[in-house]
């Protein structure tokens, strides 16, 4: 066929359309219900009528859509004891506030209560029969589909993924829902879900309980399961993010929902197997973690330390499933203990009851006594037929099990909520104004701002986000002789409380896995000890790190620290690098083995100059004695002694006079010594030149100009002196650089300029010296002492010039050894080569002591 044949019966279609649409406006304006209708399991006609949504079913039956025909409705399957008793707990409430005559007085509260089987597309569609009442077509009015909320609060839902659900459809009507056991953080959204509140606390704060309980252990390598679902996901973000900030990390984190093929639970496990940590976060819903816990126990994955969240640390049940004890020394936060008088009894006293009144009940009968009822009962069934008479007495499941509480108290404080919201809507005291148009809105209002007292004692209130106040008991699976596992209390988190107070524990009556008194350990990398900090390992998590010992003068001495600080510049490491301790301070010190050597050095030239003085005292009139000038003789032995004893003033503990002392002592005795030596060539020159006929050189340099001579020298090397000391004199100078462990003390110069000035000049009147000693070597006397203090001089000037590259790359008291050596060097050569030949004449060779026999010349 063409296009233009296929035109004409678009055309056709399009005026069909029209035609039918101006049918339709055509007939009376009324709302229809769509679909198949979502009937109450448990109701009850009153003044006002609160809705209810229970999940009494844990799952359906699969069917097979051809999407030819409309799809059937879920049959629920499975009979969920747990969600039962919540109902009971919300009808227990309900009856309680009718034969109340304080609150809401001759006003009777009715109900319709839902089955959402756990699902999240049946919860949309009983929400909705909450909302417009389940009417097939509604009385006409003047606003298309519009008039009062059928309910006026909705109790529920069980679990976080079906209320996310139900508070999305029933938002926009702004009926509020009150959830019991719905603890997603995501619910406290009010921008999405502006009607929900809750009477349990949000999972934000368990989660951060949970992770500061991990952290409180020292577990900073743990494993985590969630519950593919709001509950799950949205829980587990927030540990991962509170974790994270305390410094704990995931191994591995693993979904899982009931419904996941069975390849899926054989791949947690293998994970679990293959993990290092021995600590596992399960933030599961309770039904979840019920179909991996048998498969848990058949491959034995014992030994691990559970963490659990509120859904199943606190459930009998799941202890009950329990058979191998893997779940042995759990720990996890719950609500707090909780009790409402009379529920226990309204809830297991359960009369006799015929299968036409309630088909809930009659499943709950027939599961409970294992019978069915005669009109049930088909041709084939061999159970035993109930009667409806059985007793409850004897009973031993679920239902019956009221560890739940806390949950039942949840509920029972919802229902009284709204009933005070009611309460003061209706403006209520002895009679309720009944003529008061109720509307959700308002309603949801006045529950925002409630604040009333249970008859328990329970102070209820809701926070601006539908919250209630967040705390927490800390249970502990403890197990008995007898099999059974008792959850203990050992501790709280009370978010009221500031940070560091909100977790107590009593860690003296806490059992780990294995039934161990032990806390188990769960880490990456054992902590770093003082002395060493963290490296991270590539690739690979913040907890998994290498310890690396501290570098030399560093050291940290906390546990896991990152860095290593370095010591003060007076301070050092010790060996463990866990402490700084306060460097030894070096110095050339009497004490030590050098220090004495040098000093009895020192001490040994002084001695021996005051003996050469002495022998020259005793034989001052001899002639050796009496030529060149014995007045500079004596001279030039003072002033070797100053330059022995200055040498001691380099030894010792610097300070601010040592250090100026030592330097200027230096200069100026070793200036009057040189001088001397100077005067005494000059004299031996000039006697030379005074033989000659006509000389006149006596008369210029006579004793006095020799006086006069020595004189000057040494004052224009004090004038240096003084310059040096006014302008940048030496000081004191820890050296910390020198030795890396040790603290050099030492004397800095001050002025480099004035250290090598003095230098510089006590080296310049030793090379005029030499000069002119030099000059004077070859004259014709028998003791000519210019030979001998050419010699002296080339000692001198040798070990000077040695000194200067030795000082330099000596380090610390090892250069000022360096100096007072080359003192002592020099000191000696010149008292050796000057003094010990004539006191050689003197005492061993006296004929040589004649003055005959020093005039005499010397043999060709």
């Amino acid at each position: 066929m063409t296009s233009t044949q296929r035109l004409p019966e678009k055309g056709w279609a399009f005026l069909h359309l029209l035609l039918v649409a101006s049918v339709s406006h055509a007939e009376e304006p009324v709302c229809r219900r769509r679909g198949d209708p979502e009937n109450p399991l448990l109701s009850k006609d009153g003044d006002i009528i609160l809705g209810g949504i229970f999940s009494f079913h844990t799952s359906w039956k699969d069917r097979k859509d051809s999407y030819m025909n409309q799809p059937l409705l879920l049959q629920c399957t499975s009979l969920n004891f747990r969600d039962l008793q919540f109902a009971q707990a919300m009808l227990f409430a309900i009856e309680e506030i009718n034969n109340s005559t304080d609150l809401l007085p001759r006003i009777s509260l009715g109900y319709k209560i839902y089955d959402n089987c756990g699902s999240v597309a049946r919860s949309v569609g009983v929400t909705l029969a909450l909302a417009n009442g389940n009417e097939i077509v509604s009385v006409p009015s003047k606003t298309l589909c519009t008039r009062p909320a059928h309910v006026q609060a909705i109790i529920g839902t069980t679990s976080s993924s079906t209320t996310v659900a139900v508070a999305t459809v029933i938002g926009p009507f702004f009926i509020p829902v009150i959830s019991h056991f719905a603890t997603c953080a995501c619910l406290s959204d009010k921008t999405k879900y502006p009607s929900f509140l809750r009477t349990i606390p949000s999972d934000y704060y368990q989660s951060r309980a949970l992770a500061h309980l991990v952290k409180y252990f020292g577990w900073t390598w743990v494993g985590a399961i969630r519950s593919n679902n709001d509950y799950g996901n949205n829980g587990m973000a927030t540990f991962t993010e509170t974790a994270q900030q305390l410094g704990i990390c995931l191994e591995y984190s693993v979904s899982f929902f009931r419904t996941d093929p069975y390849v899926k639970i054989q791949k947690i496990i293998e994970i679990i197997k293959a993990s290092t940590s021995k600590v596992i976060v399960a933030f599961l819903a309770r039904a979840d973690f019920n179909v991996l816990l048998p498969e848990f126990s058949y491959h034995n994955l014992s030994g691990y330390q559970w963490v659990g969240s509120e859904s199943w640390i606190f459930d009998s049940q799941t202890a009950e499933m329990d058979m191998h004890h893997i779940l042995d020394g759990a720990i996890g936060v719950s609500i707090p203990k909780a009790h409402v008088t009379g529920l226990r009894e309204f809830i297991l006293n359960k009369k006799p009851i015929n299968p036409s009144n309630n088909e809930l009940l009659t499943e709950f009968w027939e599961t409970t006594f294992s019978c069915k009822f005669k009109e049930l009962k088909s041709s084939s069934d061999i159970q035993r037929e109930c009667t409806g008479h059985e007793d409850m007495t004897g009973v031993q499941n679920n239902f019956i099990d009221m560890s739940l509480m806390p949950i039942f108290n949840n509920v029972y404080k919802g229902v009284y909520a709204v009933a005070h919201a009611l309460h003061n809507i209706l403006s209520c005291n002895k009679t309720c104004n009944k003529n008061v148009q109720l509307d959700p809105f308002m309603v949801l209002q006045h529950i925002r701002n409630i604040h009333f007292t249970t008859k328990e004692g329970d102070e209820v209130y809701f926070n601006e986000n539908g919250d209630p106040a967040a705390k927490y008991e800390i249970i502990n699976w403890q197990p008995r002789e007898n099999g059974v596992v008792e959850f203990v209390i050992v501790g709280l988190y009370d978010t009221s409380l500031t940070t560091e107070k909100q977790l107590k524990l009593q860690n003296k009556s806490l059992i780990w896995a294995r039934n161990s008194k032990q806390v188990p350990v769960s880490v990456c990398s054992e902590k770093c000890p003082p002395g060493t900090r963290k490296v991270l390992q590539k690739g690979r998590p913040v907890c998994c790190y290498d310890c690396i010992r501290c570098a030399e003068g560093e050291i940290s001495n906390v546990t896991d620290s990152i860095t290593c600080v370095r010591c003060l510049p007076e301070f050092w490491s010790n060996e463990r690098r866990d402490a700084c301790i306060k460097k030894e301070a070096v110095f050339l010190s009497y004490e030590e083995i050098m220090g004495a050597l040098l000093t009895a050095a020192s001490l040994f030239g002084a001695c021996m100059t005051i003996g050469v003085i002495l022998i020259f005292f005793k034989y001052r009139k001899t002639p050796i004695v009496r030529a060149n000038n014995s007045e500079l003789s004596f001279l030039l032995l003072f002033s070797l002694i100053l330059c022995f004893l200055c040498s001691l003033t380099f030894i010792g503990q610097p300070s601010d006079w040592s250090c100026m002392l030592r330097h200027v002592a230096f200069g100026i005795t070793f200036v009057l010594c040189i001088s001397c030596l100077l005067g005494k060539t000059m004299v031996v020159l000039m006697a030379f030149r005074a033989t000659r006929p006509g000389s006149n050189v006596n008369k210029w340099f006579g004793q006095t100009q020799q006086r006069l001579c020595v004189t000057a020298f040494t004052l224009i090397q004090v004038n240096i002196c003084i310059i040096w000391l006014t302008t940048s004199p030496p000081f004191p100078f820890k050296n910390f650089k020198e030795i890396k462990d040790k603290i050099t003390l030492e004397c800095a110069l001050g002025s480099a300029v004035g250290f090598w000035a003095v230098l510089g000049y006590i080296g310049l009147l030793a090379i005029l010296c030499f000069i002119f000693a030099f000059l004077a070597r070859k004259l014709p006397d028998n003791f000519n002492e210019a030979k001998f203090i050419t010699f002296s001089m080339l000692i001198f000037c040798a070990v000077w010039i040695t000194f200067i590259p030795a000082y330099v790359s000596s380090p610390g008291k090892f250069s000022v050894a360096v100096e007072i050596f080359a003192i002592l060097a020099s000191s000696f050569g010149l008292l050796i080569c000057i003094f010990i030949p004539k006191c050689y004449i003197i005492l061993l060779k006296p004929e040589k002591n004649t003055k005959k026999h020093i005039m005499g010349k010397k043999a060709p």
